[in-house]
């Protein structure tokens, strides 16, 4: 399966080559990206969600079930930027240099999760970083650069941690292939040298994860960023590049149930932090882009506070909510940019009444800040929910308590801006924006039905995601 997984590394890599000789026909290099992006969407959705694999309870992909979900939410993001951006995007931007980096940070990141060993894993991830360093500066002003200049010195940190706990892997388990790594970790206590090793290889993830305190970077990145830029990043780069391997970390240790314990209990704790702290900075914020980064990084505090806890229901729960965070903050950085388009603006305070100008914008955004409240029958709902439950379970009440808490100050809060933007009184600014074209809503409308589906059909996506992660876990 993980050969064959190749082709959606190669494809967008071979398309982001042929692109660069399309330097005079910004169209044709529309149509390169969005059918790349868009044919391995289709065929990867039909890899999982054919009838068969249906009927039998996706007993047949159950072995690589948590790739194969994370090539979807890599396709689809990517898609749905590519799809945007042809219509946002001037030509006098170098439209073609944008899709090449894009199709490649979709191969690097297909790299990343088709794996089978920590060292490959880390040689995508770097080279995912810098493609998303090139397109944090890519619209070539002082807000890009300093984005990017923090990206590249703060997350530095991460690469060199990382690579240790690789080093530190071969010289104590003499392997840093996962299913060997399970083994050994399934053999009996880890050693002080591996639990060690692991340590390393966290703190790394956690700070490309943007984790607290680790998060400075991502803010300035997201924001100075160009707008789909952010929504690229925000939507699956950062999750990949970190959340991901955080949760594959803990499938092949198993920390909870380990003498690791204590890394466990520092990963809930980190994750809990997150939570209050990019909750509590978002509801300062007056700038809605700036704002979404921040509500971005509690997101994914509910993520690490679930991959902590460690047990398969928890896993499952911060696998969802991986995805669904893809899906909810790609809608809303893409509608974010097409207000600063529209409105030629994104503070809060100059935005009002958006639904009269704007109203397919207004209710996508709404149906993506509602799932990433929590609020039913959306599919943030249950992935906050599965985390919530398998904490209990755990005894970890206190954590439980905390994510329920959070849910309502987030779910308040989006309230507020909802109405202030959407259906406050009129503003200047507010006034003169006008809806985007047809192209360019339906990747927000795609997203927010995905939205949508995956909540109503929950039931198949728990069978699914379980028999992932129980066989890999085992």
């Amino acid at each position: 399966m993980m050969t064959s997984l190749l082709a959606y590394l190669l494809i967008p890599l071979s398309s982001a080559v042929i692109i660069q000789f399309l330097k005079k026909n910004d169209k044709l290099a529309d149509i390169v990206s969005n059918v790349s992006l868009f044919a391995g969407l289709l065929n990867i959705s039909y890899l999982i969600f054919n009838p068969q694999n249906v009927r039998f309870s996706f007993a047949s992909i159950a072995d690589n079930g948590f790739s194969l979900i994370m090539v979807l939410a890599i396709y689809l993001i990517a898609f749905c930027v590519s799809l945007f951006s042809s219509g946002f995007i001037p030509r006098t931007k170098n439209k073609h240099n944008f899709y090449s980096l894009l199709l490649t940070g979709v191969a690097a990141m297909c790299g990343v999760v088709i794996s089978l060993d920590f060292f490959t894993l880390y040689i995508y991830a770097e080279a995912l970083a810098i493609v998303s360093l090139a397109m944090i500066c890519y619209e070539d002003n002082e807000r890009g650069a300093e984005g990017a200049v923090k990206y590249f010195f703060l997350t530095l940190p991460g690469s060199v941690f990382i690579l240790t706990g690789i080093s530190i892997l071969l010289f104590t388990a003499g392997t840093f292939n996962f299913l060997n790594l399970q083994s050994i970790a399934n053999s009996g206590p880890m050693s002080t040298a591996n639990m060690v090793a692991v340590a390393f290889l966290c703190i790394g993830f956690l700070i490309k994860a943007g984790i607290v305190p680790f998060h400075t970077w991502l803010i300035d990145a997201y924001q100075g960023a160009y707008s789909p830029v952010s929504a690229f990043l925000g939507g699956i780069a950062t999750k990949v590049s970190g959340a991901y391997a955080i949760i594959k970390i803990v499938m092949i240790f198993k920390l909870f149930e380990s003498t690791a314990g204590r890394i466990s209990e520092a990963l809930m704790l980190l994750g809990a932090i997150t939570i209050i702290w990019g909750a509590i900075a978002a509801i300062r914020q007056k700038n809605f882009k700036r704002m979404l980064a921040f509500s971005s990084i509690s997101q994914t505090g509910y993520i690490v506070l679930a991959s902590g806890l460690g047990t398969p229901l928890a896993v499952l729960g911060a696998i969802f909510h991986l995805f669904n965070q893809a899906t909810f903050k790609g809608t809303l950085f893409l509608n974010s940019a097409s207000i600063e388009k529209s409105a030629g603006t994104t503070n809060m305070h100059k935005l009002a009444n958006l639904e009269n100008s704007m109203p397919w914008t207004t209710w996508t955004s709404i149906i993506a800040l509602l799932a990433a409240a929590g609020l039913p029958p959306l599919s943030g709902f249950w992935s906050k929910l599965v985390i919530v439950l398998a904490l209990w379970e755990e005894g970890a009440k206190g954590y439980a308590f905390l994510s329920l808490f959070f849910m309502l100050v987030t779910f308040a809060h989006f309230a507020i801006i909802q109405k202030k933007i959407f259906f406050g009184k009129k503003a200047a600014d507010g006034e003169k924006s006008r809806e985007m074209p047809v192209f360019m809503l339906l990747p927000v409308v795609l997203l927010s039905m995905i939205i949508i589906l995956a909540g109503i059909f929950f039931p198949h996506v728990y069978s699914f995601l379980m028999q992932a992660v129980t066989r890999n876990m085992l």
